[in-house]
């Protein structure tokens, strides 16, 4: 089993006379020793990048991107071990894919909860320590709680929720975790939207999907076709939204559901069927299988007055 470290053990604070900088390395130090054994290089014959063990019987997270249509891939781990990892399941909404190594794999890293993560907070993230460039980078989450475009040749294409930091970017490290200062993986880097120091948060939505690709090897997706970000109801108009935050629409996918709603980039969504939206999270949250061709009604606020249309998500089928 992998260390965890219980709030009596997190890195002490800087000491008085103590510089800052030690107690960040000290921070960061703590957090390799405890993750990194459990990260892997990842190789198939497309692509290149990290992934991590997250259970006891070496099952492996990385990015859906990396994994595209590959039944198999190779993996290198920090200690140099080499092993055929076969993939179990990908879910291209939310980037995440699951594999499992033949023979096992070192401890596993454990699972944190990104929803705790706030402005400003130290994460650190890893990537395969025999790749190009470094292993470890380190920085702060600048930004929670939005979807992403994706570079990609099929129109449409989104990260649902992703974290956004200022950790360096390093092509390999894509598929790698991004952990919490308690040596808890709380996101797995993407380079899907060709924006460095994006990660895919791991809370209670990602938690859903990989224990379906783990039991299932797919996830039915209910598909809207909408990037948003958490942003604030103007305060004039809270009373008539009747709450102080909704999620922005910042682009549509033509022809999707929400464009033939009539959802438009610049909206504020406040609301779908009985969900309140606050950002990208709550609207990941509905979109599971149970949504597929259910018409929802979705309010949002334009041009200052509150505005109700109705959306039917359809089913996401990869290409």
């Amino acid at each position: 089993m992998s260390r965890e470290f219980g709030p009596e053990e997190l890195p002490e604070p800087a000491q008085v006379g103590e510089p800052v900088q030690d107690a960040y390395s000290r921070a960061v130090g703590a957090v390799t020793d405890t993750v990194l054994p459990a990260v892997a290089g990842l190789a198939t014959r497309r692509s290149a990048g990290s992934a991590v063990v997250f259970t006891d019987d070496g099952h492996l997270l990385t990015s859906a991107h990396l994994i595209g249509p590959a039944e198999s891939a190779d993996v290198r781990f920090a200690d140099g071990t080499v092993a055929v990892a076969d993939v179990i399941g990908s879910d291209p909404l939310s980037d995440l894919a699951v594999l499992r190594t033949r023979g096992g794999g070192p401890a596993p890293a454990r699972l944190g909860d990104a929803d705790t993560l706030t402005l400003g907070r130290l994460v650190v993230a890893l990537a395969d320590p025999a790749g190009p460039g470094g292993a470890v980078s380190a920085g702060v989450v600048g930004a929670v709680d939005r979807a992403v475009p994706v570079l990609s040749r099929r129109a449409g294409r989104l990260v649902e929720q992703v974290l956004h930091t200022d950790v360096r970017g390093e092509p390999h490290a894509a598929g790698g975790p991004l952990a919490d200062t308690a040596g808890r993986v709380t996101g797995v880097l993407t380079g899907a939207a060709g924006i460095g120091g994006l990660a895919v948060p791991i809370g209670p939505v990602a938690r859903r999907i990989l224990d379906t690709l783990l039991a299932d090897g797919r996830v039915r997706r209910a598909y809207l076709g909408v990037v948003v970000a958490a942003a604030p109801v103007p305060p004039d108009l809270r009373p008539v939204a009747g709450q102080a935050a909704g999620a922005r629409v910042t682009a549509v996918v033509r022809g999707g559901p929400a464009d033939r709603a009539g959802i438009q980039r610049g909206d504020l969504l406040l609301r779908a069927g009985d969900a309140v939206l606050t950002g990208a999270r709550e609207l990941q949250r509905l979109l599971f299988a149970e949504a597929i061709e259910v018409t929802l009604a979705v309010t949002l606020l334009r041009a200052g007055a509150p505005v109700t249309v109705d959306a039917t998500p359809q089913e996401w089928l990869p290409a």
